[in-house]
């Protein structure tokens, strides 16, 4: 058992603690603001406030933990361990920077509660990010720094007594567009026929055409092949559904098309499933209700999974939404035009509402990677993907988090479009294997 020592105990600092050592580490603690017990105290301790008590463990404070409400953050950087750290302190701190004040800044997206312009999907970018702004986007500092702090307190102590944590790959679907041309409707398919034979398309139209009347294979029909690929690897994958009503940004199959019912419980047999909220919903809260719902009707199960479509994430209030309909596990954390960690961590961790001062029952599954941010954010090539990948996942594994990556179904067609991705995906689960 670790026993914690701070001046104050605030809903910050007890979210931060728990978050390092429990959620990360596997560390049992306990935290006290009497310093009587860390005199007495023969186990491993740690202190966390303007000076040291005795010989324990030392992590000098800074102001973030101990304040209420939000106001700018402007902390002062400094290099350490190859990259750049915040709010330093003094010398005889057992770091030269506060890594609780640090970490909690990053996980709450503190900075994403501040003035910040959006882009046109209203979505933060990642370029107004401290972890973009000094060169640690790609790296799970959070992570990191836990690590570290564990080392510091085993050579002082000796070994820690903690629950083992593992390395997890979770591979993840996100279903925008069930079928490329089938299963659409009278009106969009004729539609689809029509504007092929406009514009002068003729090979659109015959693939349109061979797909509706089943004279070839729908391109998005990729399912055969995920099925044998996650049976092959023993993966058990999240799939996310698109049930918004029709559309600019919303164009799935309608959710009352049997053959879509049917894919959706065929995608419940082989991994779980979750809510994909649509575009129109960030604007009406209302229509989450209404596709949670549908979902739930389908597969005869409560729905507790989300994901965002095109990734629209407004802290706080989206997840205050999800939340009211009774979401506890959202896999929205990310960035659609460049991968790394938006939260500068790689486990997953619970929503910390700047609004209350409060831990939310929200669990939240930070992402690294998406198909769609390299293949159009980044215009990366098939052939040079993987040297993008691989080393989110070595930076993963090595601090025994979970990797989690986004693909969508037609991303596998092997269609002009995808040519060459699906071997990317086969690589991409290779290297993220245990």
């Amino acid at each position: 058992m670790l026993l914690i020592y701070t001046h104050r105990l605030t809903s910050r600092n007890k979210y931060t603690f728990k978050l390092i050592f429990e959620d990360i580490l596997g560390i049992d603690f306990k935290i006290t603001t009497d310093k009587q017990a860390v005199l007495t105290w023969e186990g491993p301790k740690l202190t966390y406030c303007r000076q040291p008590v005795q010989d324990e463990l030392f992590f000098c404070a800074t102001d973030l933990l101990f304040q209420t409400g939000i106001v700018v953050q402007e902390p002062a950087m400094i290099r350490w361990g190859g990259s750049k750290v915040f709010f330093p302190v003094s010398k005889a701190s057992a770091l030269p920077f506060d890594p609780f004040a640090a970490s909690f800044l990053l996980v709450s997206r503190y900075e994403e509660y501040l003035p910040h312009l959006k882009d046109v999907h209203g979505r933060y970018t990642p370029s107004q990010s401290l972890a973009f702004q000094n060169g640690f986007l790609q790296k799970p500092v959070v992570n990191q720094w836990a690590w570290e702090i564990k080392s510091l307190l085993e050579k002082k102590f000796g070994e820690i007594k903690c629950k083992e944590q593992k390395y997890r790959f979770t591979p993840t679907i996100d279903i925008d567009n069930a079928w490329a041309y089938r299963n659409k409707g009278f009106i969009r398919i004729a539609g689809g026929l029509f504007s092929d034979l406009v514009n002068f398309n003729p090979q659109g139209f015959k693939d349109r055409f061979n797909s509706v009347f089943r004279l070839s294979n729908d391109p998005y029909d990729t399912y055969d092949y995920q099925v044998k690929l996650f049976e092959r690897y023993d993966l058990h994958p999240i799939y996310f559904i698109l049930l918004g009503e029709y559309a600019t940004f919303d164009k799935n199959v309608p959710h009352q098309n049997k053959h879509m019912q049917s894919l959706i419980k065929f995608m419940g047999d082989i991994g779980d499933v979750g809510i994909h909220p649509s575009y129109a919903s960030s604007e009406s809260p209302e229509k989450i209700r209404k596709e949670i719902s549908r979902l739930s009707h389908i597969l005869h199960q409560e729905i507790h999974l989300s994901r965002q479509h095109f990734l629209k994430l407004s802290i706080p209030e989206t997840y205050q939404r999800l939340l009211e309909y009774d979401i506890t596990d959202d896999y929205t954390m990310g960035y659609a035009d460049l991968p790394g960690f938006r939260a500068s961590i790689c486990s997953p961790f619970y929503f910390y509402d700047l609004d209350l001062e409060v831990e939310t029952s929200l669990r939240i599954h930070p992402f690294a990677i998406m198909d769609g941010t390299l293949k159009d954010y980044m215009n990366i090539e098939p052939e040079r993907a993987m040297d993008i990948i691989t080393p989110l996942i070595d930076a993963v594994k090595e601090v025994h988090g979970e990797f989690i990556s986004i693909w969508h179904n037609e991303s596998f067609a092997e269609n002009e479009r995808w040519k060459g991705w699906r071997k990317i995906y086969e690589d991409h689960i290779e290297a993220a294997l245990p």
